[in-house]
């Protein structure tokens, strides 16, 4: 008989010298970009809340320990396969591969200790961790930061890519600043899991559906029903609100043929933060979690010690949470994920913060409801507060400022408050003075550039090809076209839209004009000096100059096609456009630096235009009001 062991393994003691494999019939890697900003947000505040400046590399390791939880393992052939675990194991890859590439960039002396844990050396050649052959170029891609296009790739392959994406975006480094090592040296040592070995594939499928189908302990979602029904006493009244929960936890949890076990539980603490949290975890040392935080994990405990505050604790009120506030909180969750799933005329803020992946969106655009709203005035307020996060999120992100789940928590809890129930003449208000008030403008900070400075990395990718999207459907919009904004940041196709530069990757031809090299790629990266084309376009045409691929804009997107003169021809919407806009939209036959000052000020113009305080008012009716 085969033997079944369990194990508790750090991090470290799991991949050392360890080479996991999936099997085929496993499903895919498919972690959410949440999956990813929980697990940092946890990681990054469990740490902190111990780490002192004056503490040396060693006291780390009398910080409390992290539970990761269990993964299951098959030992055959030599080899570890995961039943059950890829998803946790696949993002601790990518959190290393991180990492490792900081601490070498800092030259930390933790590196080798991490890269031992992403690979061995096997007569020269890598042998990662995870033993997946479809997954091998890219983790050696992102490995050796060359980048990886994985379009066309497996499913496994392009969330791979894209969640180490999304960690190059919430950058936990800048968060850790000097503790980064201490840090490192905290989750190889004190973050850890049950590891379960058995040498039988049986016996692993039998323990991995015994875990998951039979003595599963109840749910928070669950238990907070049960509190809720408690005072509940006359029969049909319990009935009722019985069901009524479960028909609003099954929407959720079905919604749009998309099945998510965790998205009653999602929308429930975006209900109860946005509605009554009255207090958040301190900036600084030795800080505990508060409302903000607690409502985040063990929601139904929070719910029961505070029940004055959300109205519970009698059978009228309890009645009233289960059967009206749930279902209309849920009902308005939903609809902020569809919005920013299918664009939406008068929500289009939404599906803009949903691809530039902001995770408090649902919170705060909760927070301005009240369960007594009218579906118009929901999509009224919804309308008024996503299109202040479009501009706010924006005005952060030209300024190279992180608008992540952790770097944006505070700011967002004191958001959620200022809005709390509002009506959307008040939301108006108050968000047009917050705007007017705000350190970061399209312009810039009191320590960075703005729109001058916006170029294209590896950080700014994303937002970069969000922001070209936006300025490209406000001129076509702005000249009678059709609202093209989906179709520009649609990643699934395998002939999406690229960034593409005006100037090819070539120093030579604009070496009189910039002082050195590094020069010349800072201001070529300019936002100024891009355009979207079509991926295979893009590609045919980026190592040319521009005098050679202008002729080709034409034919494109008339963002990209204001460069080319023939335009303009026979164009009298875009001279109309013109005319009433005052953006000086013009083609250029050589484009050089001074052409790109000179493209710079319509990029401005433009932005201005698009993230302009005045939209909100535009979501006002003339009769909106709550009742």
């Amino acid at each position: 008989m085969s033997s079944i062991t369990p194990h508790f393994r750090s991090v470290q003691q799991l991949l050392h010298g360890r080479r996991f494999a999936i099997d085929e019939y496993q499903r895919e890697y498919k972690w959410e970009r949440r999956n990813i900003e929980e697990l940092l947000s946890d990681l990054t505040s469990t740490f902190l809340g111990e780490w002192r400046p004056e503490h040396l590399l060693d006291k780390a390791s009398g910080y409390s320990e992290y539970f990761l939880g269990s993964i299951i393992v098959a030992e055959r052939d030599g080899r570890s396969y995961l039943v059950d675990g890829q998803q946790r194991v696949t993002s601790l890859t990518l959190l290393l591969i991180y990492l490792y590439r900081g601490a070498t960039e800092r030259g930390l002396g933790v590196a080798p200790t991490v890269q031992s844990l992403i690979y061995a050396d096997h007569f020269g050649k890598k042998r990662f961790n995870l033993d997946v052959e479809e997954r091998i170029d890219a983790l050696d891609a992102l490995f050796n930061g060359t980048g990886f296009d994985s379009t066309g790739r497996g499913e496994s392959v392009r969330t791979l890519v894209e969640r180490y994406g999304d960690i190059e975006q919430i950058d936990p480094i800048e968060l850790l600043g000097d503790s980064l090592e201490a840090f490192i040296y905290w989750l190889l040592n004190r973050v850890g899991l049950i590891e379960i070995v058995t040498t039988n594939d049986a016996h692993a499928n039998a323990i991995f559906e015994t875990m998951n189908d039979r003595g599963k302990p109840l749910s928070p979602v669950d238990m907070l029903k049960a509190y809720l029904l408690g005072p509940i006493t006359d029969p049909a009244e319990r009935t009722h609100a019985n069901d009524v929960w479960k028909k609003t936890v099954v929407d959720l949890i079905s919604w749009a043929d998309d099945p998510d076990q965790d998205r009653d539980a999602s929308s429930i603490k975006a209900w109860l933060r946005s509605q009554y949290a009255e207090s958040v975890r301190e900036r600084k040392a030795n800080s505990v979690d508060r409302d903000w935080e607690l409502l985040g994990t063990n929601f139904h405990r929070w719910v029961r010690d505070n029940s004055k505050r959300v109205g519970a604790g009698t059978e009228a009120a309890n009645r009233t949470l289960m059967t009206q506030e749930f279902p209309f909180f849920a009902r308005a969750y939903r609809q902020i994920l569809e919005a920013g799933r299918t664009y939406t005329p008068g929500l289009e803020s939404i599906y803009y913060n949903a691809n530039n992946q902001f995770s408090w969106q649902s919170t705060v655009l909760l927070a301005s409801l009240s369960p007594t709203d009218s579906p118009e005035v929901v999509t009224t307020k919804l309308g008024i507060v996503s299109t202040y996060l479009d501009i706010w999120i924006t005005r952060r992100v030209v300024n190279f400022t992180r608008v992540g789940y952790s770097s944006t928590s505070y700011a967002m809890y004191l958001l959620a408050k200022d809005i709390r129930r509002a009506s959307p003449e008040r939301l108006v208000e108050v968000l047009t003075q917050r705007l007017a008030e705000d350190d970061f403008q399209l312009s810039g900070s009191r320590d960075r550039n703005g729109l001058s400075a916006f170029s294209l990395n590896s950080w700014s990718k994303g937002y970069i090809l969000n922001f070209l999207a936006r300025l490209t459907a406000f001129v076509e919009v702005g000249c009678g076209m059709t609202d093209r904004f989906p179709e520009y940041v649609d990643r699934r196709g395998n002939n999406s839209y690229d960034i593409e530069h005006l100037w090819a990757d070539k120093y030579e031809p604009y070496a009189n004009d910039f002082s050195s090299e590094a020069a010349f790629e800072s201001q070529r990266n300019r936002i100024a000096g891009l355009v979207l084309l079509p991926a295979a376009l893009n590609r045919s045409l980026q190592a040319k100059p521009y005098e050679d691929k202008v002729s080709h804009y034409v034919k494109e997107n008339l963002y990209a096609a204001s460069l080319n003169s023939q335009a303009y021809e026979h164009a009298p919407r875009v001279r109309g456009f013109i005319a009433e806009t005052g953006i000086a939209l013009k083609p250029y036959e050589h484009f050089g630096p001074s052409e790109q000052a000179e493209r710079h000020e319509i990029v401005r113009s433009l932005a201005e235009r698009v993230w302009s305080p005045a939209r909100l008012t535009l979501h006002l009716q003339p009769k909106s009001e709550t009742k």
